[in-house]
């Protein structure tokens, strides 16, 4: 029998605890850390090993998972003074989910080179509906020899995993799906703003549209909670705009005018604004009702 490999994960937000839920289920030994010890207490209690820092996960860890908040967080995961590469074995493999900056990805890359360590940018999309069912999509770049390694590990936390070329790539392609949910967004929550004032019931309306050309998964699984009210979080508010923001910035790199997503991305700041950064993507929503005035 093939001995399963030593697993590190740091990030057990909202996705991330039930991903690496995962993989206990399916007998890996899991070392981990989080910024806020009690989010990781079930991962403890199914069998999970704490440590104090990352850069000791990484110490007892062949392969290391993180899926973390923002660029700046991902920064001090792996580059500080108690990182990930502060602690890092020859032969590992770190592997970020979250979702970052392409550059930042390849940074990573180059430094697990120097540490004789492999890297693998892994971002991934489905919310925490796809987490809890481990039906990700997975969008992947690196070193493909380290991809294989990995695999068997994506294809328990999902189901449709593409490799998407050399590091940086897998977060290039997230920046291709954020953009197209970005506008996904705005159609469904206007869809809907419109069929409420048009004195529609929203949920036979949903039916019928559904089932046509505006079939798409925020219509599926996001339309019914804002019909239902419940804003809460499967992607947070303020995570997609720091998605956006770094989409935006890569465009700007590439002398591209994506005045969609620019759209969105202040529409989304006015839902912060408003205090709903906590919320998930759907709340957009409130947004929009109140510029509409509508109760």
């Amino acid at each position: 029998m093939i001995k399963k490999q030593n697993i590190g994960w740091i990030g057990t937000g909202v996705m991330g605890v039930s991903m690496a839920g995962h993989l206990i289920v399916n007998g890996y030994n899991l070392s981990v850390y989080n910024r806020t010890r009690s989010k990781a207490d079930s991962l403890v209690e199914a069998g999970a090993t704490w440590y104090d820092t990352p850069g000791e996960v990484a110490a007892n860890s062949d392969i290391i998972f993180t899926i973390v908040g923002f660029p700046n967080d991902v920064e001090q995961v792996y580059f500080g003074a108690d990182g990930i590469f502060s602690g890092i074995k020859d032969g590992s493999i770190v592997v970020d989910m979250t979702t970052t900056a392409p550059s930042l990805a390849v940074k990573i890359d180059d430094e697990a080179k120097k540490k004789n360590a492999g890297a693998v940018d892994a971002p991934v999309s489905g919310g925490d509906v796809g987490a809890k069912n481990g039906t990700l999509s997975i969008m992947v770049g690196g070193d493909k020899e380290h991809v294989d390694t990995v695999m068997p590990l994506f294809e328990i936390m999902g189901k449709n995993i593409v490799y998407e070329g050399k590091a940086g790539s897998g977060q290039h392609t997230k920046m291709c799906n954020q953009i197209t949910i970005a506008g996904t967004m705005i159609g469904v929550c206007e869809s809907l703003l419109y069929g409420y004032k048009a004195g529609l019931d929203l949920n036979i309306m949903l039916e019928a549209i559904s089932g046509g050309a505006a079939g798409c998964w925020t219509l599926n699984n996001l339309a019914p909670r804002i019909v239902n009210r419940n804003f809460d979080p499967g992607f947070y508010v303020e995570h997609f705009i720091k998605d956006m923001e770094i989409a935006l910035a890569e465009a700007r790199r590439m002398n591209l005018c994506l005045p969609g997503l620019a759209l969105a991305h202040q529409l989304y700041k006015a839902v912060e604004a408003q205090g709903h950064g906590r919320k998930g993507t759907h709340a957009l929503m409130l947004a929009l009702e109140h510029i509409s005035n509508v109760q």
